[in-house]
């Protein structure tokens, strides 16, 4: 699977967001043989876990980072949610969608905020996603607006006249309607991706083409 001294020396590091993303990961590169048994350790302090064996390094980052670390080369390969392959635009390629962590980035309100976007008024935003609120609103809608960055409840805007409408995740929607919202527009499905650093795909080709084929072929089973 490898040749060359250059690989047979080198490490494939890859970079999970940290949190339900990780953890699913981890299981389905057990399912198709790759373990990492250090990770396993709920006391560990250590930040790199290693497979000497397998010649695979493991980390976990804050979603947002995981783009960063891949695109700048610490990281060869890099699992996070497609809502942060989108607002972080980073110069990655996209591999393979691994299909769980499903959810949805939308447009949310009160069912009133709903004349306000089919009259293409300008308008009041708060998204933790300012970059995917802005390329929805401006190249895919031709709305004019004006996007409000929020790192903690979006929620809120609304509710107190910060924002007219919000983009953000929709799992389940009940927060949404606890406080009185509802999806007003669907802006794209989200789920987890497999993002892969420009040089290491070509300098590993046969490494990630080989693991990109073997988890395809375990999820198509799952499903």
């Amino acid at each position: 699977m490898m040749d060359g001294k250059f690989n047979d020396e080198r490490y494939l590091t890859f970079a999970l967001g940290k949190g339900r993303l990780a953890n699913k990961t981890l299981e389905v590169l057990e399912q198709i043989g790759i373990t990492c048994e250090e990770m396993k350790d709920k006391n560990s302090r250590k930040l790199i876990f290693v497979n000497e064996e397998l010649k695979m390094k493991f980390f976990l980052a804050k979603g947002p980072d995981v783009p960063t670390y891949v695109e700048l080369g610490s990281a060869d390969v890099g699992v996070v949610g497609y809502d942060t392959v989108l607002e972080e635009n980073r110069n990655v390629y996209e591999v393979l969608d691994l299909g769980f962590g499903k959810c949805r980035m939308c447009v949310c309100g009160p069912a009133s905020a709903r004349e306000l976007l089919l009259h293409h008024e300008r308008i009041r935003v708060a998204s933790k996603y300012p970059n995917i609120a802005k390329d929805y609103f401006y190249n895919k809608k031709h709305q004019t607006v004006d996007i409000i960055k929020l790192n903690g409840s979006v929620e809120l805007g609304p509710l107190v006249q910060l924002s007219d409408v919000i983009v953000d995740i929709v799992e389940t929607g009940s927060t949404l309607k606890e406080n009185g919202l509802e999806v007003l527009e669907e802006v794209c499905p989200l789920s987890a991706r497999m993002i892969v650093n420009p040089v290491s795909m070509q300098m590993e080709k046969a490494r990630i083409r080989d693991l990109v084929l073997r988890i395809r072929e375990y999820l198509s089973k799952q499903a």
